[in-house]
């Protein structure tokens, strides 16, 4: 079985660090010709989230621009998450802590991630949060679609390919769960045919997780026996 968490809402929160940091970062590359528009953020990938910033300005970024703001915003976000609110959400670690242990006794069992995130900053957010990273053996960052028009459900492949590589055989997708807060989530895992865990500490409520397609859905993760219990005892487990 292999559980695919997301990061930002599921697992932490930076307090909005992120988005900050991101405008901050194409600022510094754009001046005054960036203008901030209303570009959403939740459950997309940073490349794209990027794309938009820059577009609703009218502007066109060379690759080097785009590498350098990638640059500036893993820089201007270090400093952001020193000086904010950065924690992991109600029960995070009791369930990692959880889960950890069951791999001991489960060899079926793989943790990993699943993020829009690219993989310098949300790394960066895990760290700041206090979470170990280590019980995720496997990932997928959301700059790695190898598609022009990059979305969430691209990441779906890469992560169950790298899981694949380490047991030696591949998944079927009723044993791959995803873990996630927003619409986002749910809809990359059914474009694959994944289990959902929809986590209502984002935008959305566990209500509308659930209306979405969400297989199970809980305000948080705080009930580690309820949680665990559901996510060990799925279908295919």
């Amino acid at each position: 079985m292999l559980l695919l968490f997301d990061i930002d809402m599921t697992l932490t929160s930076t307090g909005g660090a992120g988005m900050r940091a991101m405008k901050a970062a194409v600022t510094r590359a754009f001046g005054d010709r960036f203008v901030p528009g209303e570009v959403p953020f939740a459950g997309r990938l940073d490349p794209l989230i990027l794309s938009d910033m820059l577009a609703s300005s009218g502007l066109e970024a060379t690759p080097e621009q785009l590498r350098q703001v990638r640059v500036s915003y893993a820089q201007i976000l270090s400093e952001q998450i020193a000086q904010g609110d950065c924690h992991a959400l109600p029960g995070v670690f009791a369930l990692l802590a959880h889960l950890t242990g069951e791999l001991a006794r489960r060899p079926d069992l793989t943790l990993g991630l699943l993020t829009g995130n690219y993989e310098e900053t949300g790394r960066m957010k895990l760290r700041a949060c206090g979470i170990d990273q280590s019980p995720f053996a496997v990932s997928a960052w959301g700059d790695e679609s190898p598609h022009p028009a990059p979305k969430r459900a691209d990441l779906v492949p890469i992560a169950i390919s790298r899981d694949a590589a380490r047991r030696g055989r591949t998944l079927s997708p009723e044993r791959v769960i995803i873990i996630g807060d927003t619409p986002h989530d749910v809809d990359c895992a059914k474009a694959h045919g994944c289990r959902v865990l929809g986590v209502g500490t984002g935008h959305s409520t566990p209500q509308e997780l659930l209306a979405r397609g969400a297989d199970h859905a809980l305000p948080n993760l705080a009930d580690t026996t309820s949680v665990a219990g559901w996510l060990l005892s799925a279908p295919g487990a």
